[in-house]
């Protein structure tokens, strides 16, 4: 299901954005199949794409070299009656651990925030796992993880980082240029036969745990 983004979702189903034309774009990220997202880009994207995973309800798990930054999805996760952090999130560091099993009922999100080059300590083998990789940056040695993602949402990229992706995906040069001019609000999904651009947009509570729209960190 994540070889098109499309105006309508199921179980699992996820809003990414707006298209140009201000609809909404959902993808079933959360799906009945081991599945792999690459996200090019800055922290709130991937901070966005795991708090929307939530709100469907996915537990999620993320191994990071910095924790400091996810701790926003801890607090919006909320605490339990006994005053501790609810369990929907932990935040991990790079290491290997037994994850949550994955069901229908309860999907699971793994965030692997390892760097420009992610080792596969969490590769999704079960339904109901997805594993998105943040990369901060593209490297050339993170191509084979780019080219076995289902799914890639890239922000604007500098002239020499759009070249790799040209390289890495076979982009015909026109695609390029539109990578480089991306505004800080804009996407592009990249999959199978997609070249979708979109729109991130912000709900008011949202902004109130992330903040505005940005490129960056």
């Amino acid at each position: 299901m994540l070889d098109h983004v499309s105006l309508s979702g199921d179980r699992g189903g996820m809003v990414l954005g707006m298209g140009m034309g201000g609809e909404p774009l959902i993808v079933s990220a959360l799906r009945p199949a081991p599945t792999r997202i690459v996200l090019v880009g800055g922290m709130y994207l991937a901070l966005q794409t795991a708090l929307r995973a939530m709100a469907v309800g996915a537990w999620v798990v993320i191994a990071t070299g910095r924790p400091t930054k996810w701790q926003v999805l801890a607090k919006a996760a909320g605490t339990g009656p006994d005053g501790r952090p609810v369990p929907l999130v932990q935040i991990r560091r790079l290491s290997p651990v037994e994850l949550p099993r994955p069901t229908e009922d309860s999907p699971l999100l793994v965030v692997h925030d390892g760097g420009p080059t992610p080792q596969e300590l969490f590769p999704p083998r079960t339904p109901w796992q997805t594993t998105i990789y943040v990369l901060p940056y593209l490297h050339p040695q993170a191509g084979a993880t780019a080219n076995a993602a289902d799914l890639v949402l890239m922000q604007r990229l500098p002239a020499g980082q759009a070249q790799l992706a040209q390289r890495i995906w076979r982009l015909p040069a026109h695609l390029i240029n539109q990578l480089t001019s991306l505004q800080d609000d804009q996407v592009v999904a990249l999959g199978a036969n997609l070249w979708r651009p979109l729109r991130l947009f912000t709900t008011q509570r949202e902004q109130q745990i992330l903040g505005p729209i940005r490129r960056g960190d």
